[in-house]
């Protein structure tokens, strides 16, 4: 189908992208990599009467390790996060996430700071930015805010975004010794949105006991899902097979998925704890646990 029609508009500086933003309000459509927005204007499950292109403004496309953080540009590509070495040796937990979206031709387009504006639940990168304790930076007329991404996922594609607010960063805390993380994903075909999809991140400390632990599901409920209890089961204990089975059965029962072609509600809940258990043995090996 054809898109309903719309103005575009690309802006060649930030603050020329938020003004406009702030101009047109709510009938106004940030665009980036458009790897998501684009289909869902095309089969019109979306409008936007002005599209606002983010492409031609410098200095949003990133990775450094800077401050403590792992600093992404917003309009950094996902294939970009393949290419890194920083993300290849420091944050392994990425490249699984970036690998397994879509396929190469949208990774040259897609970006992260898109992954993550556009609220679906069935992104990969919310679930991980959730494990790791991401912040998400938003500039808008105002000022720069940070926003913790607990705080960021707020309801099916909802944000804490305001609507002349803009992703130009994600900061990422730089993983403490003896840390490990990873996604691991289930799908019908390779580059299919997950029926189910787990991201795990464990901290060891000298004793070899859980300091940390981090766990969220992809398309696991409207929004994506972070489960506490399960983080609660496992730390301060050794991650043996019990430990990180239970705390994988409590991530399964924290998801609330809904039924759909990728399979009935209690088989995606099930494979939610599979997954989950698949994610945290991995994060506990990279973390030299075992």
């Amino acid at each position: 189908m054809i898109p309903a029609a719309f103005d575009y508009h690309a802006p060649t500086s930030l603050s020329e992208a938020v003004a406009l933003l702030s101009k047109h309000g709510d009938t106004a459509k940030v665009l980036s990599g458009g790897q998501s927005l684009l289909p869902l204007l095309k089969l019109r499950l979306g409008q936007a009467g002005h599209l606002i292109d983010i492409g031609r403004i410098p200095g949003l496309e990133y990775i450094k390790e800077e401050g403590g953080m792992l600093r992404i540009g917003g309009r950094t590509r996902e294939s970009a996060l393949e290419r890194s070495e920083v993300v290849r040796t420091r944050y392994p937990i990425l490249l699984d996430t970036a690998q397994v979206i879509a396929d190469p031709l949208v990774r040259n387009m897609a970006t992260v700071g898109g992954n993550l504006a556009h609220g679906d639940p069935g992104n990969d990168h919310p679930a991980t930015m959730l494990v790791l304790g991401a912040q998400v930076v938003a500039t808008g007329p105002k000022a720069e805010r940070v926003i913790p991404i607990d705080g960021f996922f707020v309801g099916l594609f909802t944000t804490a975004l305001q609507p002349d607010e803009i992703v130009t960063e994600i900061r990422i805390p730089a993983p403490p010794a003896r840390s490990g993380g990873a996604y691991v994903k289930f799908e019908r075909k390779v580059g299919d949105y997950a029926t189910a999809a787990a991201a795990a991140f464990v901290t060891l400390g000298a004793s070899g006991l859980v300091e940390r632990a981090g766990i969220a599901l992809t398309n696991a409920g409207p929004k994506p899902v972070r489960s506490t209890a399960a983080e609660k089961l496992l730390t301060g204990r050794r991650p043996d097979a019990a430990a990180l089975g239970e705390a994988a059965r409590a991530a399964g029962q924290s998801a609330t998925p809904s039924a759909d072609r990728r399979g009935a509600a209690d088989y995606k809940k099930e494979m939610a704890g599979v997954l989950a258990l698949r994610a945290l043995t991995k994060a506990v090996q990279r973390a030299g646990g075992r």
